[in-house]
């Protein structure tokens, strides 16, 4: 099964971390969250979430996938080197990133959107489009290693897409080890 850290800070937006840390840890998944120093974040409607580990301490060797929430939490994520190092060399290593409503903000301050296409919550359009990227009005839009999705209404969407991404990575991957 996959290894999955989700990225938190203060005030992210509850379903978009409750709903896929669930949803991984279902299908079997582990799963790590990582903040920015605190042991515990609380979700902009009280929901509280513990962290596992700090940003800092992360290799992207060590996950096959990075989750970034919305909410407030990718303003406060996109100011911390840490967190937009963390996503460039994920992407650069071709791990699977999703992120969704306000997370392209973290993609942005990572500078790996040139020229991908993807979409987020629609208040954040120019920033995007700014940082390189074509943004399309859609539920979930997938570009290689990048999913993204507009905001909690599209979670079953969005993790429909990174369970199937995750599956059609480990399938390949056993394919590749029996060759």
């Amino acid at each position: 099964m996959a290894k999955v850290c989700i990225l938190c800070a203060e005030q992210f937006q509850d379903m978009e971390v409750m709903y896929p840390l669930l949803r991984l840890m279902e299908a079997g998944h582990g799963v790590t969250v990582a903040g920015m120093g605190e042991k515990e974040y609380k979700g902009k409607y009280g929901y509280p979430v513990a962290t596992d580990t700090v940003i800092a301490a992360i290799d992207p060797d060590d996950f096959d996938a990075f989750i970034v929430p919305g909410g407030w939490a990718p303003d406060f994520l996109r100011r911390t080197p840490d967190a937009a190092r963390l996503i460039a060399r994920a992407d650069e290593k071709g791990k699977l990133i999703g992120a969704i409503c306000h997370a392209g903000w973290v993609l942005a301050s990572a500078k790996i959107l040139k020229e991908r296409r993807l979409t987020s919550f629609f208040a954040i359009r120019d920033d995007l489009e700014h940082a390189g990227a074509t943004w399309t009005d859609e539920a979930v839009v997938v570009d290689g290693n990048l999913i993204t999705a507009r905001n909690p209404f599209d979670l079953p969407e969005f993790m429909k897409a990174i369970l199937h991404w995750l599956k059609e990575k480990s399938s390949c991957t056993t394919c590749k080890s029996k060759n």
